[in-house]
């Protein structure tokens, strides 16, 4: 597969008569885009606001982030199975505001969702804090049961996303990327001498709000998989997920994906990237075999000389990560995890509920457990009074002048911009 991604460059978001992209601002017409997402009489109330960087403003709980795209040419539309039919995507040529961002909050769906600070240390920790933040302000009916919340809340920002995506349709992108993967044997003629890389792709989707949607189906349903990595760039897989703010990957880290992309720019250097394997992450012993089993055969029957793995939430899923390493390197295939480790506060704990001597290449996301305070902001966007409940927080993490003492896990993306150095932790 071959796509071209078109980056239109976004250095201001503002209410505007029309919605539109005019040197580099982006215009939203706000009646047009509430109307555009209403609908749903799960949620009494929508609203929209917009924060940029360096404003001294907080969104606070984060349920979703997802970056507005639309497809120029090729089969297909962003979100496939959500928002346009389930066709295969991945190909031709997509348009991305980039610097955009929606961001969807209101009342809290979950206790394991997340802070975005525009300012001050906590904006240090978040990649959102460097985008301009379309909020969609999103309140349920009295109620009304989680996971329903939670879909409503989800299908506003993929709504909002498309409608502003389309707002790039006909721009001129300031940049042009090419990103492609040949059919497999193709690829390994192509670079024949370089080894072979695949990058296994675990997808969080425990169930009870911890999900993730590949073209619309729950990943819990899914056996492990070939992807082209290009089809995750028009938003193949979405988040839907409540875990800790640090540890999900919201559905604009799936589309900016820091691994793949950085694999692409390896490829034909020093690597032959071949693609992705897409695993879920399982509750059972028996599920947890089943898909790690399933994942070291096909990377196996690839022909892959090596393995990326990731992992998204922590705790439970160490023992699928440390699976997939195990049975991986039993065939002889070298690995290195990227991990999402909690070591206590003083960073004396036991970081993984799991381990294995052949984990011995590892690229640690740092220690979610650490402690921060967050200084208090003028504006806020959503409901504080979260931030004693969410993970990460306690009791009395809301001080009287605004502020919030926590550990580092609240803050969204806190650990999905690593800067990894997995290829040159082990050599290939």
């Amino acid at each position: 597969m071959r796509l071209e991604l078109g980056k239109i460059y976004i250095k201001d978001v503002q209410f505007g008569p029309e919605t539109k992209v005019e040197n580099g601002i982006l215009f939203i017409n706000k009646e047009e885009l509430l109307k555009e997402v209403g609908g749903d009489e799960r949620l009494k109330s929508i609203d929209v606001d917009i924060v940029h960087p360096g404003e001294e403003a907080r969104i606070i709980p984060v349920k979703d982030v997802i970056e507005p795209r639309v497809k120029v040419e090729g089969p297909g539309g962003i979100f496939p199975g959500f928002i346009s039919k389930v066709d295969t995507v991945g190909s031709g040529k997509t348009h991305v505001l980039k610097g955009a961002a929606v961001v969807t909050t209101g009342k809290i769906v979950g206790f394991q969702e997340g802070i975005i600070d525009m300012s001050g240390e906590g904006a240090k920790y978040t990649p959102f804090s460097k985008t301009h933040n379309v909020v969609m302000i999103c309140e349920p009916v009295d109620n009304l049961p989680q996971h329903e919340h939670e879909e409503a809340v989800r299908m506003v920002g993929l709504k909002a996303a498309t409608y502003l995506g389309k707002a790039g349709k006909n721009v001129t992108p300031d940049e042009v990327k090419v990103y492609e993967t040949l059919p497999l044997l193709q690829q390994v003629a192509q670079y024949p001498n370089l080894p072979k890389v695949i990058y296994v792709y675990m997808l969080q989707s425990q169930g009870l709000l911890h999900d993730t949607y590949v073209y619309g189906v729950d990943a819990k349903k899914i056996i492990p998989t070939f992807i082209y990595p290009t089809e995750v760039f028009d938003g193949a897989i979405i988040s839907g997920n409540c875990v800790s703010a640090c540890d999900k990957n919201p559905t604009y880290v799936h589309m900016n994906h820091p691994i793949i992309e950085d694999l692409y720019e390896r490829h034909g250097k020093d690597i032959n990237f071949l693609g992705c394997v897409i695993t879920n992450e399982n509750v059972y012993l028996a599920d947890k075999e089943r898909s790690s089993n399933y994942t070291a055969k096909l990377v196996e029957f690839l022909g892959a000389d090596a393995v990326i793995i990731s992992e998204e939430g922590f705790g439970n899923p160490d023992a699928d990560l440390v699976m997939n390493c195990y049975k991986i390197e039993e065939k002889g295939i070298k690995t290195v995890l990227v991990t999402d480790e909690y070591a206590g506060r003083d960073g004396s704990s036991q970081s993984l509920a799991d381990s294995t001597p052949k984990g011995d290449a590892v690229v640690t996301a740092g220690n979610a457990n650490e402690v921060i305070v967050l200084p208090p902001m003028k504006k806020v966007i959503g409901h504080p009074e979260a931030a004693d409940v969410i993970a990460g927080g306690f009791a009395g993490s809301l001080r009287p002048d605004g502020s919030i003492e926590a550990e580092i896990q609240v803050i969204t993306g806190a650990t999905s911009e690593v800067g990894f150095g997995y290829l040159s932790a082990k050599t290939f």
